[in-house]
């Protein structure tokens, strides 16, 4: 497509867009945070997989002569695909995207649950989630605590092993151990140290095909290795969240990612890791709760996101 994309009405439908890994997922959302229209596009070239989703996804533009909001939330803002994206992002959206850079995913979930989520009404928020990545968000009065160059809160850089890894300092300490290919690691790890795990079984004796999924399975089914692994994992996810709460001392930690949807391996040794590692008054003042929105989130706050900065 030639001309540069158009939407249409600052009091008409917002749209967001988080930037992933290997694609973009895009929403429209009307004033009120209902989901107008989704897309969900595949490409490394984030910024023609952002032009596709928002040209997928704006199938409920606003009316003649509106202008329609856009925010930007990516997994890693600081990457080189970010970077492009945003750029492409620019020189073909009318309007431009609002900031001159995406705001963290963790952050843009943190703003749609406390919007849309398990966290309505609340002003003093902490959000945490693990899936493909480690991130996080902290709100403060209700207001999403950016940094001075939008990268807080980096919650896959939270050093909790002192230990000094390559990987460590590639994608950072908690990535590396609990993102999904960092439990599928330690879990081959396990396995070439000679442990036997049905995820051997469950993978066709390929490791290679070992997923998280596969070791999520292993472990609901009593597999020793895969269960020590997830126990692992919950230490490292409630070290993690304690640190966030303590810094910022919330009235809600909401749990997503992984901590949502497998929450009957999770949610209760996360907690009790939790207990733990806070003082006693913290921890009962504290409510914990599990994300609601799902993946969409980031998009849904960047959409909030970028409404509050444009209008």
């Amino acid at each position: 497509m030639a001309e540069r994309l158009r939407a249409e009405n600052e009091d008409g439908p917002m749209r967001g867009l988080e930037l992933q890994s290997a694609g973009v997922i895009a929403v429209v959302l009307d004033d009120d945070g209902k989901v107008r229209a989704r897309a969900a596009v595949s490409n490394a070239d984030l910024g023609a997989a952002a032009v596709a989703a928002l040209e997928q996804a704006a199938g409920s533009p606003g009316g003649p002569g509106s202008r329609v909001t856009i925010g930007v939330a990516s997994a890693n803002p600081d990457s080189p695909a970010s970077i492009a994206a945003m750029k492409t992002l620019a020189a073909r959206i009318n309007p431009a995207p609002s900031g001159d850079s995406p705001v963290a995913s963790g952050t843009a979930a943190a703003v749609a649950e406390a919007w849309l989520g398990a966290a309505r009404g609340a002003s003093e928020v902490v959000f945490f989630g693990v899936g493909e990545h480690a991130s996080a968000g902290i709100l403060r009065g209700g207001l999403p605590m950016m940094g001075a160059r939008r990268r807080a809160s980096a919650a896959a850089w939270l050093a909790l092993n002192p230990v000094e890894r390559e990987d460590y300092r590639k994608i950072g300490c908690l990535e590396a151990e609990v993102a999904a290919s960092g439990i599928v690691r330690r879990l081959i790890w396990r396995i070439k140290a000679g442990d036997r795990s049905r995820v051997q079984d469950a993978a066709g004796g390929d490791l290679s095909a070992v997923s998280l999924t596969h070791v999520l399975d292993a472990a609901r089914a009593g597999d020793g290795v895969a269960v020590s692994v997830m126990r692992d994992t919950a230490k490292y996810l409630g070290m993690a969240a304690a640190n966030l709460v303590a810094i910022a001392d919330p009235e809600i930690l909401v749990l997503g990612g992984i901590m949502a949807s497998d929450a009957d391996l999770l949610l209760e040794p996360v907690r009790t890791e939790l207990a733990r590692r806070l003082p006693t008054p913290m921890m009962q003042a504290l409510t914990i709760a599990t994300a609601t929105l799902g993946g969409d989130a980031p998009a849904l706050g960047a959409a909030r996101l970028g409404a509050s900065t444009t209008r």
